[in-house]
């Protein structure tokens, strides 16, 4: 048991003194309220004096070791808090010695000569798509007028362009199923055509 515990106790059987001492005055302050001034209620009110004088006694006791219990507990919270700040503080050195060592990576000029660097490939890229890109004999200056005459002749020429005539059903020539029989039965077993042999 710690110390603090120790005298929470303490206070806590002052307390119960307290509250005894309180019930005698009580029963003191009946019996006077009964009684006729004279030598008897003097002797009882010099026991409620005596009574009195106790309670002051254990109540400033009990105010003491409150007041050390709260001490202590202060203390343990400060020492607490203490151990907290060094452990944080630990952790804060030990963090910044590994940045410390991370930064000595790098280094902020070749880091800035790299980003220059990037940043004029990037315009070289985009000044080579452009000359790509760019078109020749093209004219600026078309109006709607000219782009209206140009796809209604675009329109016409497509519309006058003749059926090519390989794709016409009814012209197409092919063989039937009886001249491909007998061409097949006029082939030797090399598949070529046979012929009178000559002597």
């Amino acid at each position: 048991m710690c110390v603090r515990e120790q005298t929470d106790q303490r206070v806590e059987a002052v307390e119960v003194k307290i509250r005894k001492l309180d019930a005698e005055l009580l029963r003191y302050k009946d019996q006077m309220n009964k009684m006729r001034d004279g030598p008897a209620k003097n002797s009882v009110r010099a026991k409620a004096m005596r009574i009195l004088k106790e309670r002051k006694l254990y109540e400033g006791q009990r105010d003491q070791l409150q007041q050390q219990s709260f001490n202590m507990e202060q203390a343990s919270f400060t020492t607490e808090n203490l151990r907290n700040v060094a452990t944080t503080v630990d952790a804060m050195r030990t963090a910044n010695q590994a940045m410390r060592q991370q930064y000595k990576q790098f280094n902020i000029e070749k880091i800035e000569q790299m980003q220059d660097d990037m940043e004029e490939i990037m315009e070289q890229a985009n000044e080579i798509q452009e000359t790509l890109g760019r078109s020749y004999s093209v004219p600026d200056d078309i109006n709607e007028d000219e782009l209206d005459a140009e796809l209604d002749a675009l329109g016409d020429e497509l519309y006058d362009e003749e059926e090519p005539s390989y794709l016409e059903d009814d012209k197409l020539d092919l063989p039937t199923t009886s001249e491909t029989t007998a061409e097949a039965e006029q082939l030797d077993e090399f598949g070529l055509k046979e012929g009178p042999l000559k002597a």
